[in-house]
């Protein structure tokens, strides 16, 4: 196992929900990014941000890891959820409010019902 396997794996596992992105939660540097750490924000997850372009290793090492080709990536209780399109489907059909509620991972279910609505 490479060192940046051990240390993605040991993220995983050390956090309850964690997005790998392009950027940081307060300074997503795409828009893909940008979505899905807004959605966590917005519905007041605690989640860790994980800046793939700070680390080239942990950059393709995330994605050899789920086999996924594409950042963002979410894990929620060491889980592999998807990318921005899946959690923004997610989202807007009500999956992520009871992948939430299933894990035990809190957030907003009138922030949730606030992105539908809005989305509507």
């Amino acid at each position: 196992m490479s060192d940046a396997e051990t240390q993605i794996k040991q993220t995983i596992e050390g956090n309850d929900v964690v997005l790998f992105m392009k950027g940081t939660k307060d300074m997503p540097q795409c828009g893909f990014s940008s979505r899905v750490a807004g959605v966590l924000n917005f519905m007041g997850v605690a989640f860790a941000d994980i800046n793939v372009l700070a680390d080239d290793d942990i950059r393709q090492g995330i994605k050899d890891f789920s086999d996924w080709p594409t950042i963002p990536q979410l894990y929620v209780k060491g889980e592999f959820i998807g990318g921005c399109d899946i959690v923004t489907e997610m989202t807007l059909s009500g999956e992520l409010d009871k992948l939430f509620e299933d894990k035990g991972v809190a957030y907003s279910k009138e922030a949730a019902d606030k992105i539908r609505a809005a989305n509507a």
